[in-house]
């Protein structure tokens, strides 16, 4: 394939990675959208391993390390389950730094990467060289810890070291004092000590930073490290001068970090709060009632699957809030159930989606989705939360801390001015829980005391099929 073919082919890939990520911005359209970035994907990487830059004696080993590495994709994707989509993601984000990682490494050791460079070109050239490995260290250990706190493997409480800003500022120090070090190396084993420090530094700084998230924050976490395998793709474009990479990995790392402020802004916190950490402990401790003003009071009232069932076949109208306690128990195709036969009685069914539940963006979308609840009754949390007074039966289906009306009575609350959907102001509001414990956030919920409010303890799951069957009957 000559240059100006296989540049053609990039332009058509990058035509169709728009095109996917403006199909992905609606559920309609996610489908043809997942197309488009197949199509463009495949284009892409024909147009390289064919592409003037590759040898034919490469080709083999290339196509080698495909069928390697697609046989690993399409098991992953045939064997992980729904509930793990937010930890496959993580894992995902880490190959990408990791990539990111080597390249840098094989491109400074090949003696024909700055062969024809001017020293100003390659002056540069090694600044993409270190930005790139930098970028990817960071990405690689911090998308590692996310994939160990939301596959539970590492708890989600944040880990608070003694003078971490101060830690973390040392240590940009020493990467940019090494960095200058690097620049000036007159040998290859000079700059390679100064990579291998950075590296190191970059490491553990991905380790702290995510280390330092609290379990509440998780969601924002998988956004911004989706950001970051966008800039250490685009890194590695500069470094390899292929303008697909480099456009390819703006293109992510802009849209995750435009996705990461819509979180931090539903979520009423901002981007550098979310880095500090310490916001979400995860701990599941059980919510006290007390006789303080500013802690839950009242009686919680349970009730059983029979009397949920009654409250929603003489409702007219009724929202559902999905949560991370739908993905664990898996219950979506049994509220897709409920949903079909609700409606089919002239029910009003919606969903409510706050853009923080689950474990990462979009989580409760995908599952519906899976289930095949229908899109147009899958609304956000701004068009639904004027409705819950006129609402007879709001249903809260393993979520917490987005239902938790602390966030609007309670100035002192962690989660004081998060933007959540307010289930408690419909004429009854069910919570289905396993117990009384606090969500990822670990902060009490007054929801559960109110008048209004019933607690339907036990496994989404079961509990909901013993609801479709109470209304069977």
């Amino acid at each position: 394939m000559s240059a100006s073919l296989a540049t053609v082919a990039y332009i058509g890939a990058i035509i169709l990675f728009i095109l996917s990520l403006g199909g992905l911005s609606s559920p309609e359209s996610s489908r043809r959208g997942n197309l488009y970035g197949m199509i463009g994907m495949a284009l892409a990487v024909l147009a390289t391993v064919f592409g003037p830059r590759v040898s034919m004696a490469g080709i083999p080993w290339i196509i080698g390390a495909m069928v390697v590495g697609g046989s690993v994709g399409l098991y992953a994707a045939r064997k992980v389950q729904m509930t793990q989509m937010p930890e496959l993601v993580a894992l995902m984000h880490s190959l990408v730094g990791l990539a990111a990682c080597l390249v840098g490494f094989a491109n400074y050791i090949d003696p024909l990467a700055a062969q024809h460079l001017t020293s100003a070109e390659k002056g540069i050239h090694e600044i993409e060289v270190y930005l790139g490995i930098l970028i990817g260290a960071v990405t690689f250990s911090g998308s590692l810890i996310a994939f160990g706190k939301l596959a539970g493997k590492i708890g989600g409480k944040p880990l608070l070291l003694p003078g971490r800003h101060f830690m973390n500022l040392v240590g940009l120090l020493v990467v940019i004092a090494f960095g200058w070090q690097f620049l000036h190396a007159e040998t290859i084993s000079a700059g390679m000590i100064a990579l291998a420090v950075m590296t190191v530094i970059a490491l553990l700084f991905g380790i702290h930073m995510v280390m330092a998230i609290g379990g509440a924050d998780m969601p924002v976490v998988v956004s911004m490290l989706n950001s970051y395998s966008g800039w250490a793709a685009a890194a590695t474009g500069f470094m390899l001068n292929n303008d697909l990479l480099i456009v390819t990995g703006a293109l992510v790392g802009s849209s995750g970090a435009i996705l990461s402020y819509i979180m931090c802004r539903a979520m009423n916190r901002n981007f550098i709060s979310v880095i500090a950490g310490g916001f979400g402990s995860g701990g599941g401790k059980p919510a006290k009632k007390a006789d303080g003003d500013a802690q839950p009071a009242g009686e919680v009232v349970s009730i059983s699957a029979l009397e949920t069932a009654e409250l929603l076949r003489e409702a007219k109208s009724v929202i559902i809030v999905p949560g991370y306690g739908m993905a664990v128990a898996q219950a979506q195709h049994t509220v897709n159930e409920i949903t079909q036969f609700l409606r089919e009685k002239g029910v009003n069914v919606r969903f409510g989606i706050h853009p923080v539940a689950g474990r990462m963006p979009g989580h409760m979308n995908v599952l519906l989705a899976e289930a095949r609840v229908p899109y147009d009754i899958v609304m956000e949390m701004d068009e639904v939360n004027a409705d819950f007074p006129d609402t007879d039966v709001s249903m809260v289906i393993g979520a917490n801390d987005i239902v938790n009306p602390a966030a609007q009575e309670d100035p002192t609350s962690p989660i004081a001015g998060m933007p959540v959907l307010e289930v408690w102001k419909a004429k009854t509001s069910i919570m289905m829980k396993r117990s009384m414990a606090t969500g990822y956030a670990g902060v009490d919920n007054p929801l559960f005391y109110k008048e209004n409010n019933r607690m339907l303890f036990g496994d989404a799951k079961k509990m909901l099929e013993e609801v479709l069957v109470a209304l069977r009957a």
